[in-house]
């Protein structure tokens, strides 16, 4: 039995397989999953239904099991229908998250292109598909190295 709040299987076996540099994209419900992912990466699907389950939620899980040094997000744009005022109000449920785990991870926001070419490389080791519908919500992470000491 699991101490931690992670008990997927599959994604626990990917985490424990992964080391220092990996990434694990938590993407949101509007994500291309299938073609922006790394070419080592696997797919799990959380997305059950629309708002079902939020990429916080997965944080938070994940977070009770793996080291994280870095947390990139996908820019905002400022102007078309994706256009948004200052940060999305995901971002801040994230930076509680990583502050409620004791960690001071700064979010990094990335230009969407960027963000999608840091996620296509052979560092990238899962994309955990959510049902999440709010704007700007993938999360790239950064796995650190586990310090006991």
């Amino acid at each position: 039995m699991l101490l931690s709040n992670l008990i997927h299987p599959e994604i626990s076996a990917i985490c424990a397989a992964a080391g220092h540099h990996s990434t694990i994209l938590i993407a949101d419900g509007n994500y291309p999953a299938l073609n922006k992912r790394g070419p080592n990466a696997k797919l799990v699907s959380l997305n059950l239904s629309p708002g079902l389950v939020s990429c916080d939620q997965v944080l938070k899980a994940l977070l009770s099991a793996i080291p994280v040094e870095a947390a990139m997000t996908m820019q905002t744009e400022t102007d078309g229908p994706y256009a948004l005022d200052g940060d999305p109000p995901v971002w801040e449920e994230y930076r509680q998250s990583f502050k409620d785990a004791g960690s001071s991870v700064e979010l990094q926001p990335l230009e969407k292109w960027s963000f999608y070419d840091h996620v296509i490389t052979d560092d990238h080791v899962l994309t955990i598909q959510t049902g999440d519908q709010q704007r700007y919500a993938n999360l790239l992470l950064t796995l650190g190295v586990r310090m006991d000491g």
